[in-house]
């Protein structure tokens, strides 16, 4: 079992019901600065994107204010996100397991999750949202900081300032749509928002989804005795 599923925080609570602590104070804090980044960069850039959707500038205090935030706030995102791919790269790297889960879609959309391989800390699908955000962000970094003209102008030619408005908007439209994937499971999946809230999951939340990390936690007797976490 891979030792890199196992995060420092991670433990057991007995109780009734068992609750399963999986992300601590400084993960969900870094997750949802990540999370806040991303909304206010998807409804500034769209409010630029076409005519129709300026109206949105008006949440920034105007066309001006909202140009000018724009790009901060995707610094933010870059260094938010950063911070969680540091903490979870590890334990998002592909592995033989998932390609046996992937051919299990049937039974993951059924909700038969009792046929599928035992998972990890993270599924299949999970680790593709991990990798593709992780490259969109450095894509719109990249190609934000070449159309950054007040602060880099001269790092670029017009031609290339071009190319990377086109990359930068076309990048930016497939990280919403990964965001609203993202967004979907957590609501689909039942009891997956309590981990980004309170911080820990029920043992039968853990027992259905994540069924080895769930294992490796029992059989490295990382079990705690403290109270378990408020319900």
């Amino acid at each position: 079992m891979a030792v890199k599923d196992i995060a420092k925080e991670d433990a057991i609570y007995p109780g009734k019901p068992v609750v399963v602590g999986r992300y601590n104070l400084p993960a969900r804090i870094n997750h949802w600065i990540t999370a806040a980044s991303l909304i206010l960069l998807a409804l500034s850039g769209l409010a630029f994107f076409h005519p129709s959707l300026f109206f949105l500038t008006g949440l920034f205090g105007g066309g001006q204010n909202a140009r000018a935030f724009h790009p901060w706030i995707g610094v933010v995102l870059f260094f938010s996100f950063a911070g969680l791919f540091i903490r979870f790269w590890r334990a998002n790297l592909p592995e033989k397991s998932d390609a046996e889960w992937l051919a299990h879609t049937n039974d993951v959309i059924a909700g038969h999750e009792d046929r599928l391989p035992e998972v990890g800390r993270y599924n299949a699908i999970q680790k593709f949202n991990f990798w593709v955000m992780a490259l969109l962000i450095i894509g719109l970094i990249l190609t934000g900081l070449a159309i950054w003209d007040q602060y880099f102008y001269n790092w670029t030619t017009i031609p290339q300032k071009r190319v990377a408005v086109l990359i930068h908007s076309l990048a930016a439209v497939a990280l919403i749509c990964i965001w609203i994937v993202h967004v979907y499971a957590a609501i689909w999946t039942r009891g997956t928002l309590r981990a980004m809230t309170r911080g820990s999951v029920t043992g039968g939340w853990a027992w259905k989804h994540h069924r080895r990390w769930l294992k490796e936690l029992a059989e490295r007797h990382r079990t705690k005795k403290p109270a378990a976490p408020a319900e």
